[in-house]
């Protein structure tokens, strides 16, 4: 069953902040660029010398490991490059065709509730899922987005597989990193890890599921989710080509 958590879930939308801002970055971003700004936004953010701002990317085929990554769950070290990270969490796959949406929010002033941030991020997932038909659901004791469906090797049984993942930090109460949404990328490269540390489930993807989309729609579909959930958002330029505190 789902776990929807509703005490967990109620994430503020104020109407006091100002709208998040809403950039995309075309072309493949390098992993090390992307922190690099990721860490600058967030002490912009908390100095209130920039706004907030959600940022999209696509990277080259990577994996990053989080604090909590395992000896051994790394399958296949000579794959793809390897970063360590300090968002949560274990290792994934990041790679063409996945939509990355890097989020520096205030949850301070959202709030600072670290569980209920971490619900209305899923809860925006969910929502873009359900532009495209597919029926996303939360787990108890894991993290992200699942997809429930019959297992063709157990007749009568349900599997369950990731479609997005949750990674974040909070750095003086400011969010860093975010979630990653498998639009089509190739599923076969997260076979080089355990993802996230749960190895009895899989992976899919919207393309996977028969649900093929490109990413300009998946980009619409996270944006009118995510006001839903946070609230207004507007336009912001490229972060790879704005200067440095623009919103």
């Amino acid at each position: 069953m789902s776990d929807p958590r509703p005490e967990a879930c109620d994430h503020p939308r104020l109407a006091t902040l100002p709208p998040v801002g809403w950039a995309e970055s075309r072309g493949r971003v390098a992993y090390p660029e992307a922190v690099t700004f990721m860490e600058r936004r967030a002490a912009e953010i908390h100095a209130r010398t920039a706004g907030e701002i959600v940022w999209l990317v696509e990277h080259p085929p990577l994996y990053t490991a989080g604090p909590a990554t395992r000896k051994g769950d790394l399958l296949d070290p000579g794959r793809f490059p390897v970063f360590e990270t300090r968002r949560g969490g274990q290792l994934t796959y990041h790679g063409p065709g996945q939509r990355v949406a890097y989020v520096m929010l205030d949850v301070g002033r959202r709030g600072g509730d670290v569980r209920a941030f971490v619900c209305a991020l899923e809860r925006w997932i969910v929502g873009t899922l359900a532009a495209f038909g597919v029926t996303g659901e939360t787990r108890a004791g894991r993290v992200g987005v699942w997809i429930a469906r019959p297992d063709p090797a157990r007749p009568g049984a349900v599997r369950e597989d990731k479609i997005a993942a949750i990674g974040v930090r909070l750095k003086r109460w400011v969010s860093l990193h975010g979630i990653a949404l498998n639009v089509s990328p190739d599923l076969g490269h997260f076979g080089g890890i355990v993802p996230c540390g749960i190895a009895d489930h899989g992976v899919t993807s919207l393309d996977e599921l028969g649900r093929p989309a490109t990413l300009e729609a998946v980009d619409k579909a996270l944006r009118a989710s995510f006001e839903q959930v946070f609230g207004p958002t507007a336009d912001a330029p490229d972060p790879l080509r704005a200067t440095s505190g623009a919103s």
